[in-house]
């Protein structure tokens, strides 16, 4: 496995392009795809490995997401044209922290409707693109954490820690709603997948400088890599305002 972490702008399969380039391998994959508007850590699978990235994807995901209020987009983030304007909201904790606690926890999620996910055959991104309306099931995610790092109107920034299967941006959306306005997410980097963080990971530009050396980046894909450090979030919390309970 390779840890990359994937500029904006690129393709999560844009990666694994350079890195079959890189390594002259053909059999490479991610473990967790990543929004081309998104950046961040890029689980890559090389080899054997590969049969490892239902794993990976199952893993507890990190992000720094960057929600701004005033517009609900149809693709619930900045790429996507705008659906429904709203007033900009206070942005004092006594405001979004009920709004935040609600989306904490269990909690059911509609998935955006410019999603990956399937719909009789045809991801739903592509159904959209095309003027269908999709109608996407409401499904179960979870929401270990979700904390203010940031608040500077329009824009909240937050510390997400969820579940396999969240979306980030319709956590944008939902907060949005919930306190009366609208949002979208601006701005999103992926900081942790299980055990793998950003800060450990090389970019694309990186791993082309170091060639077939790269090879020597490579480390096991093992269950040790599945469980989140906990030692990242205490690093991460001084950072954080008003933080709200770990669930």
């Amino acid at each position: 496995m390779l840890a990359i972490d994937k500029p904006e702008g690129w393709t999560s399969h844009d990666v694994v392009a350079v890195v079959r380039g890189v390594l002259g391998t053909k059999r490479v994959g991610h473990g967790g795809t990543l929004d081309p508007q998104a950046s961040g850590l890029l689980p890559v699978l090389v080899g054997a490995a590969t049969k490892f990235a239902d794993r990976i994807h199952e893993a507890t995901k990190v992000y720094d997401a960057l929600v701004r209020f005033g517009a609900e987009t149809a693709t619930d983030d900045r790429e996507g044209a705008v659906t429904r304007e709203g007033g900009i909201p206070s942005l004092a904790p006594l405001t979004i922290e009920p709004a935040l606690a609600a989306l904490r926890g269990v909690i059911t999620q509609v998935p955006p409707q410019y999603a990956a996910l399937k719909v009789n055959g045809r991801p739903a991104y592509a159904r959209a693109r095309g003027g269908e309306t999709v109608a996407l099931a409401a499904r179960t995610v979870q929401v270990f954490r979700l904390d203010v790092i940031e608040i500077s109107p329009p824009d909240l920034r937050l510390l997400v820690v969820c579940s396999s299967g969240t979306y980030v941006r319709a956590i944008a959306r939902d907060l949005g709603r919930a306190i009366d306005s609208a949002a979208h997410l601006a701005a999103l980097r992926r900081l942790a997948v299980g055990a793998l963080e950003a800060r450990d990971a090389v970019t694309p530009d990186q791993l082309r400088a170091r060639g077939r050396d790269a090879r020597d980046l490579i480390r096991p894909a093992n269950e040790d890599l599945l469980t989140l450090d906990p030692r990242f979030l205490e690093r991460s919390a001084g950072t954080i305002v008003g933080a709200g309970e770990s669930v």
